[in-house]
């Protein structure tokens, strides 16, 4: 690969060395397998990868061969992609993080893999999750812990930590995640990364294990705003076999990397929530880190308003989010589906065969003690649409065009510990999107040695991704706070 540098490297740059010539596809690969074997397994052992293709190499040859002949065979032409392992390969496993479905193969690809795969993507390896995506450290029966390779004493966040720690470390190009209350939010905050949550019904979930149909999304997990935007123009879309799609239609925008622009921040009136600030020595890390963020909106022509209305994250994730109540039902469906020759077919039959993480025993115990279509479950669903009528009426009345807060009011947590004062549950009980954008760093430590990443979240209303990828874009390219972890150096000089 002479003339063209692995580590960090985003889509335009590996096609523009594509055209020159200097570099393949395979070539691509072989630097990025290189790596897996030095650093998930070996070293720092991140130990973030469940599953690498086996066909990569393989894969890699053909688009080769494409491209000798037609040039880019779509606008991710060669591009090594990382799956979260709840997300279908017709060819991979896909594990969901549990022994209870070790060596399942799906029949059919999830939606968004067939959109990845058709723009040209080759899918590098599947990735580590909490276990059936249930909570936030990255821990699982199959894999075991994922570390973060900022400070390795430290979790990547979750549920879709395998994806932030190996995008992170630069085993892949681009990583998928998913996201019921944070989990493409957190491992994005947690690893110095960005991570789209898009508006309910922009992407499918077709093909995806449930979690709860009613928060579930898929979304990008990037090293820069600009690779996230070009995935999200891949596998946002309408899908006839997920109808909460149907809302998107004639909604999606031509091509969102139209929003790229410098200048994305001038004129913005961006509310700041105040609620969602933790007020203890804990969070004097990331409220400095997300205030100077803020001051820079400011400074590049954002006007601030601050929103002093109380919104209560924890009384979201405990009265409002119906993410255990819809776990078993939604979950016994995908389940239902998969090939006869797979033994658990219910939640029950998984807690019964004892193959998972003792950590989400408790939640596996009482989602089969909990039903969608109750009187709390609906109570429920009344309470979040009294939310969602209050943060649009916020925004009217301050005619804002994005809120920004910390995603987590303190730093990721240690390894052993649990996530607490993550606010990306707001995002995740509207159903609105919001992006994470790398706001700072922590003091370094002798664990940390450039400091924790800390990341800011900008929400928006229903299908406002444009306006959000021009503030993100904007305040990226005027902070370039990305910096790659000392744990996983370049291999190459």
């Amino acid at each position: 690969m002479r003339g063209f540098v692995l580590e960090e490297a985003t889509i335009a740059q590996v096609h523009k060395s594509m055209k020159k010539g200097i570099l393949k596809c395979r070539e691509l690969v072989e630097g990025y397998l290189e790596r897996i074997e030095a650093y998930d397994k070996k070293g720092p052992s991140i130990n973030s990868v469940i599953y690498v293709n086996p066909k990569a190499l393989e894969e890699a040859d053909k688009l080769d061969e494409k491209f000798n002949k037609q040039g880019f065979t779509g606008p991710l032409h060669g591009i090594p992609v990382l799956l979260k392992d709840n997300i279908n390969t017709f060819d991979m496993p896909t594990t969901a993080g549990s022994l209870s479905l070790e060596g399942v193969v799906p029949e059919r690809d999830a939606f968004i893999t067939r959109r990845l795969r058709e723009a040209g993507a080759l899918i590098l390896a599947k990735v580590n999750l909490h276990e059936f995506a249930i909570w936030g450290e990255t821990i699982s029966s199959i894999l075991g812990q994922t570390l973060n390779p900022y400070d390795l004493t430290r979790t990547p966040g979750g549920s879709s930590g395998g994806t932030g720690a190996s995008v992170a470390a630069n085993f892949g190009m681009l990583g998928i995640g998913t996201d019921t209350i944070n989990s493409i939010r957190s491992p994005a905050s947690a690893n110095n990364l960005v991570g789209i949550r898009p508006t309910m019904g922009l992407i499918s979930r077709n093909g995806i294990v449930p979690y709860s149909y009613t928060q579930d999304t898929a979304g990008p997990i990037t090293r820069t705003v600009e690779d996230a935007v070009r995935l999200l123009d891949v596998i946002a879309g309408y899908d006839n076999d997920d109808s909460e799609t149907s809302w998107s239609f004639g909604r999606k925008p031509k091509a969102y990397i139209e929003y790229l622009k410098l200048d994305g921040l001038e004129g913005k009136r961006i509310g700041i929530l105040e609620s969602f600030f933790g007020k203890e020595e804990i969070h004097e890390d990331t409220n400095k880190a997300v205030r100077n963020s803020i001051k820079t909106m400011e400074e590049k022509g954002a006007i601030i308003v601050s929103i002093d209305e109380i919104i209560d994250s924890e009384y979201l994730v405990k009265n409002v989010s119906v993410h255990l109540h819809d776990l078993k039902d939604h979950l016994n469906s995908y389940l239902d589906k998969l090939p006869e020759n797979v033994p658990v077919r219910t939640v029950k039959q998984i807690f019964d065969s004892g193959k998972y993480h003792r950590g989400i025993k408790d939640n596996l115990k009482k989602a089969m003690n909990l039903n969608i279509n109750t009187p709390e479950y609906n109570k429920r669903l009344v309470e979040r649409e009294k939310i969602r009528k209050i943060v649009m009426k916020l925004m009217a009345d301050y005619e804002l065009d994005g809120i920004v807060y910390p995603h987590q009011k303190q730093l990721v947590c240690l390894i052993g510990e649990s996530q607490n004062e993550r606010n990306g549950v707001l995002g995740s009980v509207l159903g609105f999107p919001s992006i994470c954008v790398q706001a700072g760093f922590s003091k370094a430590s002798d664990t940390a040695p450039i400091g924790i990443p800390i990341g800011m979240e900008i929400l928006g209303r229903p299908f406002s991704e444009g306006k959000l990828i021009e503030i993100a874009y904007s305040f990226e390219q005027t902070t370039k706070i990305r910096k790659m972890p000392l744990s996983t150096p370049p291999l190459r000089k």
